[in-house]
C-alpha cells in the first residue's frame, strides 16, 4: 500500500507545473520561518510524538532543495535533502501521507529513511497549508518499526497540523503588526523632526516668508518678517496682510493680488509696500506659489520675498543720475563723443556736431578722420594705436568745419570696456580756437577734477580761513553720516570745527584755537595727526588719521584742504593682534614657568634623596612640554587652514564607519570612566576629506568624554538634513554649557570655564579648529545645551561634490 501511495504522489508531482511550486515557495517566504524559535511549536511536536507513540516527530518546511525542521523531537539533524525526504511528497498531497514500511518502498533501496545518524522504517505526515491552500511543510512522525496510524492518530495529526499553521500565521501577524507600529513611530518622529527643521529653516533663511490660508489670513510669519515690519507673529497671525501691514492706499491692490493667487495664478511675482510699526514704508518684492492638498486644491499660499527698498531708491537715484548725465552731455559746451577702435563715430553730442557745422546724424557712423584735413591722417592713426594699447589718450585734434575753417579741439579720451558690447573710446573735446573755447575747456577740466574728487575713497574737504566748509567730497559726507544730497545744506558754509571736531577723544571740549587743522593755515605748513577723533551727524565719534594742508597763493594762505581716513578697522585689527599675542604669551608662560620650577628643583639636587618626588617633577615638566607642543601644533593648524594651505582631499565617506572609527580611537579613554557609545541609523554618505572630518569628530568626542559623568553615554549619529547635506551629531549627558557660551566656545583660546584648561587639559583651540575645518567644507557647526542636561554638537557637511568646494 505504501508503494501505491508513493506512486500516486509521484504522479501528482509529475503533472504539477512550475508556477504552483513558485507560489508555494513564495508562501513559505511570507511566513518568515527563519524567525526566533517558538516554544509553542516545540510543545505541539512533543504532543504529537506522545499521542502517536513514536520516538521522533518534527515540524518541517519544504524549501527549494532541502527540508528544514523548525521544531523536532528525536531527530539528530535539522535538515535533509528534499529529494530524500518523504515530506516532499506530503506537501504535494491533500491529506495525511504515510509510508508504513520503508523496506517495502522502492524509493528507499536501503530499506529505511535516513536522517543524519538515525534511520526510520515508518513515516506519516500531514501537510501544513496556508489560508490560500499553499502547502509549505508538514507535521510529521517517524518510527523505527513498520506500522500504520489509526484513525484517532491520523485525526490528531491533521488537527495539530492546523494548529501549527494557526500559530505560524499568528506569529507572522504579530511581527507585521509590530513592524507597522515601529514604522508609524518612525514616520511620526520623522514628521516631528521635519516640522522642527522647517520651522528652524524659516527662521534662519535670509528671505521673508509668509504663509497664508485660503481666506488670506497669516498663518506663518518668519523672524526676518518680524524684524523688518516690527510686528511679532502673535500680532499678525490670523489677520490678513492688507489689514495689518499694507498701507490703506494699497489695500485694493493687495486684495486683487491675493485673489489671483487663490484662483491658481502661480507661481506669481509681484511687489508691494509694507507699513512698519514705526510708520516707515518698506518695499518688498515677492514670489508666491501654492501648497496643494491631496486633491490638488489650494490649501495654503506661501510667499518668499526680499526687501528692495534700498534697491528701488538706488534705481531712482540712478535714473536721476542718468538724466543729469544726459542733460550734462547735451548741455555741454564741449564735444562729447564715442568712437570704435577703428575711429568710426558711434555718438556725438549736439554741441560737438554743431560746432563743426553739422548735425549729429551727419556725423554718426562715419570715420572721425573724415572730418580732419589730409595732413592729420597719420597722427590720427597713431592716436588709435595709443588708445588701444594704453587705454587712454589726450592731446589735440585738428578738425574741419563744414565751411572749410579749421578748429583745434583739445581732447582727453579713455577706452571703455563694456561686458555687453565691444570696446569703445569715450572722448571729451574742447575747441580752444578762441578764448571762449579756452574757458569751456577750463570748465570741462573743473568738472573732471570734481569727478576725480568724488571717486576718491578717503574723505576730503576744504575750508576758508574762517573755518567754513567750501568743498566736501561724497566719501567725506558718507563717513560723517551725511547723504551726498545733504552736502550743500548740511556741510558747505558750516563751521567745520564746530560740526565734527568740537570734542576731544576723552570727551572734553576742544577749543578752536588749539585745533591743528586751523593752525596749519596760521603756521603755513602741513599738519599730520594720527590719534584724533571726528564726530558724525548722529553724535557718535570715530578715530581718524588726517593731513591738513594750507592752500597758498603767493606765500599767503587762502584756505585749508583736509584729507582724512576712518581708522576704526585698523584699530580693531591692532586690538585683535594685541589680544592674540597676550593670550599666546600667557599660554606659553604658564607651562614654561611650571617646567622651569620642576627642572630647577631637580637641577639643584634638592630632590636627590626623594626619587619619587623627582619623578613627579619630571612628569610635570613632560606634561607641560606636551601642552606646549599641542599649543604650537594647534596654532600652526589654525594658520594652515586660515591661509588656505590645508588642502582637502574629497571622497565618498560612509558616515557610520567614520563615527565608529572616531569612537574606536577614544574607546580606551572612554573606558577609564565607564563611558560607552551609542550610534544612530547607518546609511548616510558624505563627500568630505575623511581625515579632516575624523579629526573634527574625534575632537568633539574627546570634549564629550572630558565633560561626561562616570558611567555616562555618548551618542553619535548621522542623518540627511537637506538635499545635498547631512548632519553629524555628538551628544553627551554631562554638565552642559551656559547659553551665553554656546557661540563663545568656538573662539580661539576659549573655554566654558577658565579652570577647564587646568583641570581638563587642552589649549582652547580645538573647537576653533573644528569650525575652520567644517567651514572649509562649506558647512557650519554649532552647539545646543541646557545646564545639567548635557551638550549636543552638530555639524553640517556636503553629501555630494559642489562647485564651491575646493
Amino acid at each position: 500500500m505504501a508503494t501505491t501511495i508513493k506512486h500516486e504522489s509521484a504522479t501528482r508531482a509529475a503533472v504539477t507545473t512550475i508556477s504552483p511550486e513558485q507560489r508555494r515557495l513564495q508562501a513559505l517566504d511570507r511566513l518568515e520561518i527563519s524567525s526566533l524559535p517558538d516554544p509553542a511549536l516545540d510543545e505541539i511536536t512533543q504532543l504529537v510524538a506522545q499521542i502517536c507513540d513514536v520516538p521522533a516527530a518534527a515540524v518541517s518546511f519544504v524549501e527549494r532543495d532541502r527540508v528544514w525542521f523548525k521544531s523536532r523531537v528525536g531527530l539528530p539533524s535539522r535538515t535533509m535533502l528534499r529529494d530524500a525526504s518523504p515530506c516532499d511528497e506530503t506537501v504535494l498531497g491533500d491529506d495525511v501521507f504515510q509510508i508504513p514500511d520503508a523496506a517495502e518502498d522502492a524509493h528507499y533501496p536501503d530499506g529505511s529513511i535516513p536522517i543524519g545518524t538515525a534511520s526510520f522504517r515508518f513515516y506519516a505526515g500531514a501537510p501544513l497549508r496556508t489560508a490560500d491552500g499553499q502547502a509549505v511543510g508538514t507535521l510529521c512522525v517517524y518510527d523505527v518499526a513498520p506500522r500504520r496510524l489509526d484513525e484517532l492518530e491520523a485525526n490528531t495529526l491533521r488537527t495539530l497540523a492546523r494548529q501549527v499553521m494557526t500559530r505560524l500565521e499568528l506569529n507572522l501577524n504579530h511581527r507585521i503588526a509590530d513592524r507597522d507600529a515601529r514604522s508609524r513611530q518612525r514616520v511620526e518622529s520623522a514628521l516631528t523632526v521635519e516640522r522642527n527643521f522647517v520651522s528652524a529653516v524659516l527662521d534662519t533663511v535670509g528671505a521673508l516668508v509668509v504663509v497664508l490660508d485660503t481666506a488670506g489670513r497669516i498663518v506663518r510669519f518668519n523672524r526676518i518678517c518680524e524684524t523688518i515690519s516690527g510686528f511679532g507673529l502673535n500680532e499678525v497671525v490670523g489677520q490678513t496682510e492688507w489689514d495689518t501691514l499694507v498701507p490703506p492706499e494699497d489695500r485694493d491692490n493687495a486684495i486683487a493680488t491675493y485673489t489671483q493667487l487663490r484662483d491658481g495664478l502661480f507661481p506669481f511675482a509681484f511687489e508691494n509696500r509694507w507699513r512698519t510699526r514705526d510708520g516707515s514704508i518698506r518695499r518688498i518684492q515677492w514670489t508666491a506659489t501654492a501648497l496643494l492638498d491631496a486633491q490638488g486644491e489650494v490649501a495654503f499660499l506661501i510667499a518668499t520675498g526680499i526687501d528692495v527698498t534700498l534697491q528701488r531708491e538706488a534705481e531712482i537715484t540712478l535714473r536721476e543720475s542718468e538724466a543729469r548725465y544726459r542733460l550734462l552731455i547735451e548741455g555741454s559746451l564741449g564735444a562729447v563723443f564715442t568712437h570704435t577702435l577703428d575711429g568710426t563715430l558711434l555718438s556725438i553730442n549736439t554741441y560737438g556736431a554743431e560746432n563743426l557745422g553739422y548735425t549729429p546724424d551727419d556725423m554718426l557712423n562715419r570715420p572721425l578722420s573724415h572730418f580732419m584735413p589730409a595732413g592729420a591722417q597719420s597722427s590720427f592713426t597713431k592716436y588709435l594705436a595709443s588708445i588701444a594699447a594704453s587705454g587712454e589718450a589726450q592731446g589735440t585734434f585738428e578738425l574741419c568745419h563744414r565751411d572749410g575753417t579749421s578748429h583745434v579741439v583739445a581732447y582727453r579720451n579713455r577706452l571703455i570696456e563694456a561686458s555687453t558690447r565691444e570696446k569703445y573710446a569715450l572722448c571729451f573735446g574742447v575747441d580752444i580756437t578762441e578764448k571762449v573755447r579756452a574757458e569751456e575747456r577750463l570748465s570741462a577740466l573743473t568738472r573732471q577734477s570734481n569727478s576725480i574728487l568724488d571717486s576718491v575713497g578717503d574723505g576730503i574737504f576744504g575750508m576758508d580761513l574762517e573755518g567754513l566748509a567750501t568743498v566736501c567730497n561724497p566719501a567725506a559726507a558718507q563717513i560723517l553720516g551725511y547723504r551726498p544730497d545733504e552736502i550743500p545744506t548740511e556741510i558747505l558754509g558750516r563751521d567745520i570745527h564746530a560740526l565734527m571736531h568740537h570734542t576731544r577723544p576723552d570727551g572734553s571740549v576742544y577749543p578752536a584755537d588749539e585745533c591743528p587743522i586751523l593752525n596749519s593755515a596760521r603756521e603755513l605748513r602741513p599738519v599730520r595727526v594720527s590719534t584724533d577723533v571726528f564726530w558724525r551727524k548722529d553724535g557718535t565719534s570715530f578715530p581718524v588719521e588726517y593731513v591738513a594742508c594750507p592752500i597758498l597763493n603767493n606765500g599767503a594762505a587762502t584756505g585749508i584742504v583736509v584729507a582724512f581716513t576712518d581708522t576704526t578697522e585698523r584699530h580693531a585689527l591692532d586690538r585683535m593682534k594685541d589680544e592674540f599675542v597676550s593670550t599666546v604669551s600667557h599660554e606659553l608662560r604658564t607651562p614654561l614657568t611650571s617646567m622651569r620650577a620642576s627642572l630647577g628643583l631637580i637641577a639643584s639636587g634638592a630632590l636627590q634623596s626623594r626619587p619619587d618626588k623627582s619623578k613627579q617633577m619630571l612628569g610635570i615638566a613632560i606634561g607641560n612640554t606636551d601642552r606646549l607642543v599641542n599649543l604650537v601644533n594647534d596654532i600652526l593648524e589654525l594658520e594652515r587652514i586660515g591661509s588656505g594651505k590645508a588642502e582637502l582631499h574629497y571622497g565618498d565617506v560612509d558616515a557610520d564607519d567614520l563615527l565608529h572609527r572616531a569612537a574606536d580611537l577614544l574607546s580606551g579613554t572612554a573606558a577609564k570612566s565607564g563611558i560607552h557609545f551609542t550610534f544612530g541609523e547607518p546609511g548616510v554618505h558624505l563627500w568630505v576629506d575623511s581625515d579632516r572630518i575624523l579629526q573634527t569628530v574625534t575632537n568633539l568626542i574627546s570634549n564629550a568624554i572630558k565633560f561626561s559623568l562616570p558611567e555616562g553615554e555618548i551618542h553619535l549619529a548621522a542623518f540627511d538634513s537637506a538635499p545635498g547635506e547631512a548632519t553629524l551629531e555628538v551628544r553627551d549627558h554631562g554638565r552642559g554649557i551656559p547659553s551665553d557660551k554656546l557661540e563663545h566656545i568656538f573662539g580661539r583660546f576659549q573655554q566654558v570655564d577658565a579652570s577647564d584648561a587646568r583641570v581638563m587639559g587642552g589649549t582652547g583651540l580645538g573647537l576653533a579648529i573644528c569650525r575652520s575645518i567644517v567651514a572649509q567644507h562649506g558647512g557650519r557647526i554649532w552647539a545646543e545645551s541646557e545646564i545639567g542636561q548635557g551638550a549636543r554638537f552638530l555639524l553640517t557637511l556636503p553629501t555630494k561634490p559642489s562647485s564651491h568646494l575646493r
